[in-house]
């Protein structure tokens, strides 16, 4: 039976229930007024919820806010918030839920019983403080908003309790048992964390007069209870539910059934107040699919609802807090203050990346917006794919997994994959995979893609567990990228003889460009999901196209520019014109020398000294580069290098000495630069312009003919793909070094000079640097090459000029200065004890003997080789051969160490 009671008489009855002291606290800021903040621990039901109350001071009624936390968190990672709403003239009240923070009492993954119904206690609390405006008697003008857990809060909330009159859930679940138990697969990883967090001692830790209340909590001997301490202050069913799933690795009918009734869903049908619901896409937990189940479900209810897709998520990137915390206050003017004038914004938005800033390096967002909600299905495409029938296999334990999304991990670089960058593997001979034609446009997939494909597993009982995914692939079939780093799991049963059924893929916004092909994969595991541990074949067949969704209603707005990009052109124009007004002339050039006309460089006694330094940049410097090599320049920092490269590229006057290029002498704006490229101290490009557009513009100021540039035949060696059509500030690191590096290449230089050409680059990056360095080379021409990077100098110069404190130290092929030295390699047929290498360590003019990869370095002191292997033959060692052993690390080293 309920009692029902008049309103006054309950809210008399909660006041005294939830008695409390407080204390009241002034916030305050140079630029806005200040906010009074109290901060009470309140009585409920016999747990202790720590909770503030801010208010800006004013006279008068104001609505109210009820603010939640994520996971994990406390109040005190909403005070900011709390702060901006009391300001713009709310009653706010934040509270440390269950377990978290301050406060007491066990984690229940908000129970309707336990943290639902202290929600229902707080507005209660909030229906008696003369500051907040009511509707009627116990009934407060209140909005509830909240991140993740808080944002689940303020769902369950409105559907509980009749009072609450707006909400705005952000990154948030709608049925917890579908988002942790994705098609019957378990989400082992981030339930992990979630368990994780809440067997963390700090969780919930009580300070002060709390603590022996907090000690008590729970219950000893409970039935069913797991063992004392195995997770921390969850209840007991909560952590007899994850122990039991996380060992079976599979969901049960009981563990759904109990996150079902404690999800939003469960109360779905009662929620129909105005709701904002703000969900990221960089998010493998909470997906977009769970606010699209929302957004159908309040609108069929008869709510108001807005849709916003944020650019981050729980798994990272931007949160665009500053925007959403301003959206979400002007919702509720519009739906708790009533200002029908306030602007809500649209009915959906999504953040959609416009590039990088390249003045610092971090990505630039902007929106699409429809006057409706489009769903996930909407304007679709259906693309073949093709590929026959593959079987692949899962691995006995389902290890190695491929590898997805990681919880968490790297800053958001789901957020990154329209921008080519992203993590993802997938191991041979445990996936399919089937492609579709490249696009002859760009494609934007906005929503859910679906394909029909047929199952048939070897497995005992005919199941299967599959991970599918659609994957933006590159024109050269290598660069894939796995948009917002978002898999689907489905687990299949019955398919011992075939079973078709439709995948529904991962709701994105992605766009694939022209060139670019979308790729269907289904892998046998994830790294994020539990699979069978037990083998079986998978064989998968597509029974149709790849349906994919478009969202033709979204209109797009442009990105905006940087200031700078406008200014920099009449920057620019204003240098020239200073250049031209200050310049002076400058002495002839002497006369071309006919026998250097073949020769690509020769520098005869080159000095320079800058102005108010105390030493020479470069020193006496006399070396010669011939047709077909690739040279290295080397040296430490201050060697001299870059200064070298700009006087040969006439952009510093030597003090002394002479440089010729294919026998001319160098002077600033030589024409025998035009037989040069180089790449020097980075390279600028309009970020706003394509980089076809900016290697069209780099060769139209040279002033030459368009035909002479052979772009085609650079961007061959340069191997940028379709990405030359993207606009730049799109680019990754190794793309915009590429691009660079075509822009050098323009014209095809006889001589190409490159400055630490793989700043920057990953590991596959720098060695398709190397290789075009090599192919270029290859074609009769020369390289100039200045790194830090001994290793891969080794693997692809020819020649070496070593320099130290701006002179040089020695020049030569790389054979040559490697191939000396006293120490040799001793390769052995099988493995020598240690007492063995020591007797050969104390042989008489040895220096040293140690074990190494395949055999032992042995430095010679005194003896020679042959000495050394009569020696060897002698003690019995099975020696394979014996050659030098010097690594261009070894011999830099040498060479600077004994520089004067």
């Amino acid at each position: 039976m309920r009692l029902r009671l008049p309103r006054w008489a309950a809210v008399t009855a909660v006041l005294a229930v939830l008695a409390g002291a407080g204390t009241w606290t002034a916030v305050a800021t140079d630029e806005a007024p200040p906010v009074r903040r109290a901060d009470r621990t309140l009585d409920i039901d016999g747990v202790r919820i720590d909770t503030s109350y801010f208010t800006d001071g004013s006279t008068g009624r104001r609505p109210a806010v009820l603010l939640g936390h994520g996971f994990g968190g406390s109040k005190d990672d909403v005070r900011a918030q709390a702060e901006g709403l009391a300001r713009d003239g709310y009653a706010v009240l934040t509270w440390s839920a269950r377990g978290f923070g301050a406060s007491t009492g066990e984690i229940g993954l908000n129970d309707p019983g336990h943290e639902v119904a202290d929600v229902r206690k707080l507005i209660d609390w909030l229906a008696a403080r003369p500051e907040v405006l009511l509707d009627k008697p116990g009934d407060p003008r209140v909005g509830v908003t909240g991140a993740s857990y808080g944002g689940a809060i303020s769902l369950l909330a409105a559907g509980h309790d009749s009072r609450v009159d707006a909400i705005a859930p952000q990154i948030t679940y709608w049925n917890l048992a579908d988002a942790l138990f994705p098609n019957g697969v378990f989400k082992k990883l981030w339930a992990g964390i979630f368990f994780s967090t809440g067997e963390s001692p700090e969780a919930g830790r009580p300070t002060g007069q709390d603590a022996g209340r907090a000690t008590g909590d729970r219950p000893a001997g409970r039935p069913g209870a797991a063992p004392a301490g195995s997770c921390g202050r969850f209840t007991a069913e909560l952590c007899s539910l994850y122990q039991r799933v996380a060992v079976s690795g599979k969901p049960d009918p009981a563990a759904r059934a109990l996150l079902e009734a404690r999800s939003p869903s469960a109360v779905g049908s009662r929620i129909k107040v105005p709701a904002l619901l703000v969900q990221g896409q960089s998010d493998s937990l909470f997906t977009l699919a769970q606010s699209d189940a929302t957004a159908r479900a309040l609108t069929a209810n008869g709510a108001p609802v807005a849709v916003d897709w944020i650019a981050g998520g729980h798994d990272g990137g931007d949160r665009e807090t500053e925007r959403v915390e301003h959206r979400i206050t002007t919702w509720f003017d519009r739906w708790l203050k009533r200002d029908a004038s306030v602007d809500t914004g649209p009915a959906f938005r999504v953040s959609r990346t416009g590039g990088v800033d390249s003045t610092d390096g971090q990505a630039t967002l902007r929106a699409a917006t429809a006057d409706r909600y489009p769903g996930l299905t909407a304007g679709t495409t259906r693309l073949a794919l093709g590929g026959p029938p593959q079987t692949f296999t899962n691995p006995p334990g389902a290890a190695p997994p491929a590898v997805s999304a990681v919880p968490g991990l790297g800053g958001g670089l789901s957020g990154l994959s329209s921008l080519g960058v992203g993590l993802s593997l997938d191991f041979p001979g445990q996936h399919a995979r089937f492609d579709a034609a490249p696009q002859t446009a760009p494609l934007r997939i906005t929503g859910t893609p679906t394909v029909r494909v047929k199952v048939t597993s070897t497995a005992a009982d005919g199941s299967a567990v599959l991970f599918a995914k659609a994957y933006d692939v590159g024109p050269d079939g290598r660069q894939q990228v796995l948009p917002a780093q978002l898999v689907t799991p489905v687990r299949v049963d019955g398919a011992k003889a075939g079973k078709s059924l439709t995948l529904t893929l991962p709701a994105i916004d992605h766009e694939v460009e022209a060139g670019h092909r979308l790729r269907l994969v289904v892998a046998a595991t994830d790294l994020g999901y539990a699979s069978p541990a037990v083998p079986a074949g998978y064989t998968v067949a597509v029974e149709g196209p790849l349906t994919v969704p478009t969202a033709p209603g979204l209109a797009t707005q442009a990105a905006a520019l940087p200031r700078w990009v406008w200014g920099l052109p009449l920057l620019g124009l204003a240098g020239a014109a200073a250049l031209l007004l200050t310049a002076r002339r400058k002495a002839a050039a002497p006369a071309p020398d006919p026998e250097l006309a073949a020769v690509p460089l020769q520098i005869t006694g080159l000095s320079k000294k800058y102005k108010g330094g105390d030493r020479y940049s470069v020193r006496d410097l006399s070396f010669r580069v011939e047709q077909g090599q690739v040279l290295g320049l080397l040296g430490p920092n201050g060697a001299g290098k870059t200064t070298t490269l700009r006087m040969l590229m006439g952009l510093t006057t030597p003090d002394e000495g002479e440089i010729r290029v294919f026998g001319q002498a160098i002077r600033p704006g030589a024409p025998v630069l035009s037989r040069v490229g180089a790449f020097v101290e980075g390279a600028g490009f309009l970020p706003h312009l394509s980089g076809r557009e900016n290697l069209d513009l780099y060769w139209k100021a040279t002033g030459r003919p368009a035909e002479d540039a052979h772009v085609d035949e650079a961007l061959r060696i340069a191997n940028l793909g379709g990405a030359l059509e993207r606009a730049v500030r799109t680019y990754s690191q190794g793309m915009r070094q590429r691009l660079a590096l075509a822009q050098a290449m323009l014209g095809l230089p006889d001589l190409l000079i490159l400055d630490e050409p793989t700043n920057g680059l990953d590991p596959p990056q720098i060695r398709e640097m190397r290789e075009v360095m090599i192919r270029y080379a290859a074609g009769g021409r020369t390289v100039i090459v200045s790194s830090h990077l001994l290793a891969e100098v080794e693997q692809s110069c020819t020649h070496l000029v070593v320099m130290d404190r701006g002179r040089l130290v020695q020049a030569g092929p790389v054979a040559e200065i490697t191939g000396s030295g006293d120490t040799l390699l001793v390769s052995l047929a099988e493995e020598i004890d240690d007492a063995l290498v020591a007797k050969i360590d104390a042989l008489t003019g040895i220096g040293a003997a140690t074990r190494t990869d395949g055999g032992l370095l042995v430095r010679l002191d005194g003896t020679d080789p042959t000495a050394l292997i009569g020696e060897l033959v002698r003690l019995d060692v099975p020696l394979t051969g014996v050659g030098p052993h010097r690594r261009l690390e070894d011999a830099f080293l040498t060479l600077i160490g004994g520089a004067a």
